[in-house]
């Protein structure tokens, strides 16, 4: 079995209002991720993703440029223990 894991990323810059919670999500459900993505009251975006480490590093990378219209200044990386997070939501 692959180990699961889980990333939290947080990312700063042009990313409200740019779809990128709904590419996120698109992105995720391409790689059969769990976890979540929310807007930040302060404009940027936190999401978490769980499942296999090469899948969740992926993303993680992904988050750094975000979809087309997105300009990424900054993304915050921790690695956490998995919480058994099921399916992907955008909240």
């Amino acid at each position: 079995m692959t180990e699961r894991v889980r990333g939290h990323v947080i990312v700063a810059g042009v990313v409200q209002g740019v779809y990128f919670r709904a590419a996120t999500a698109r992105m995720a459900a391409r790689l059969t991720l769990d976890g979540w993505v929310l807007n930040l009251p302060d404009g940027r975006v936190e999401a978490t993703f769980e499942g296999p480490a090469g899948d969740v590093a992926e993303a993680i990378d992904w988050m750094r440029n975000g979809p087309s219209r997105a300009v990424v200044d900054s993304a915050d990386i921790e690695f956490e223990d998995p919480r058994n997070e099921r399916g992907f939501r955008i909240l």
